[in-house]
């Protein structure tokens, strides 16, 4: 298969897969004598796997290592669930963040009259925030 033929039946892009290849996630076959590369069907496979992957968050490095357990006939599951477990904790710190954000953000909301006048808690709120930042770094040194 040619990498148009691989992209429609991965769903992915042309411009992924090459990707995909660049960080060596993915080698083709070779190249036919027109030049261009050659997939099999087993790297379309690994594509969907990577595309699945990818759609649950996990990080290029982590795609590598599940990509290596994959093919390790004598892999132990508990070596895929470790690694499955890390990214859980992952993706909570980063909920735990954004919903931290997004309180943050609505509080400030909630005090500006988002009126005509030119007051804003947002604004104050965000210059109020930066400037305890800049506080606390400069006693810091």
């Amino acid at each position: 298969m040619n990498i148009g033929q691989v992209a429609s039946s991965t769903g992915m892009s042309v411009k992924m897969i090459r990707y995909y290849e660049s960080v060596d996630l993915i080698q083709p076959r070779g190249r036919a004598a027109s030049g261009y590369r050659i997939y099999s069907d087993s790297d379309v496979q690994v594509l969907r796997f990577i595309r699945q992957a990818r759609t649950l968050g996990f990080s290029i490095e982590r795609i590598r290592e599940l990509l290596a357990l994959w093919r390790d006939e004598d892999r132990a599951s508990s070596n895929v669930k470790a690694v499955a477990l890390k990214h859980i904790a992952e993706l909570n710190t980063q909920i735990a963040e954004l919903s931290a954000m997004r309180d943050s953000l609505d509080k400030l909301v909630q005090q500006c009259a988002g009126d005509s006048r030119s007051g804003c808690a947002i604004l104050e709120g965000l210059h109020r925030h930066d400037g305890e930042k800049s506080d606390r770094r400069e006693a810091e040194a």
